[in-house]
């Protein structure tokens, strides 16, 4: 975090140089708010490019094991631009090394992990321990500690679910 905020300084302040550099070179025609306005501009841009592009930083921090299952995008008020371009704040991925395929009663079951993640001021990381059955596509959250399934949360997936063809073979 405060290395974003010195970054999004040094962004304004070499903003700010363009922008003096410009009046200067204009022979001083340019009005002298530009340095300022080029400073706001440069630390406003550095932070948007930060977001839109904290997605694909995330995703290449995971190991290469890692199957993206699910993004959502956002919009906000005071983010204008994402209206126009939504912007990715939050993601779900199934680590490969980490499924369990268990055969039990002429089922194919497979337990995982399911990691979301999510971007606020500080990155949150949700685990999920589940348990899927391949045949009938249900899926249910498993507790974190007794690793008993929680019953009156189970689903099913439809079968075109990337969770399903991440999960099962």
């Amino acid at each position: 975090m405060i290395w974003h905020l010195i970054a999004a300084i040094f962004a304004g302040l070499a903003a700010a140089g363009i922008g003096l550099i410009l009046r200067t070179l204009s022979g001083k025609r340019l009005p002298s708010w530009i340095v300022p306005v080029f400073g706001g501009l440069g630390m406003l841009g550095y932070q948007v490019h930060v977001e839109y592009t904290w997605f694909e930083h995330k995703q290449a921090q995971l190991p290469e094991t890692t199957t993206v299952i699910s993004s959502d995008t956002e919009t906000a008020v005071w983010r204008p631009w994402t209206f126009a371009i939504p912007m990715t704040t939050k993601f779900s991925v199934v680590d490969s090394e980490n499924i369990r395929l268990i055969e039990q009663d002429d089922a194919l079951l497979a337990e995982f992990i399911l990691y979301q993640f999510e971007r606020h001021y500080t990155d949150i990381i949700i685990t999920q321990p589940y348990l899927l059955n391949c045949d009938s596509r249900e899926l249910v959250p498993l507790n974190k500690e007794s690793r008993e399934p929680i019953l009156e949360e189970i689903r099913t997936l439809r079968e075109t679910s990337p969770l399903l063809n991440s999960v099962c073979p």
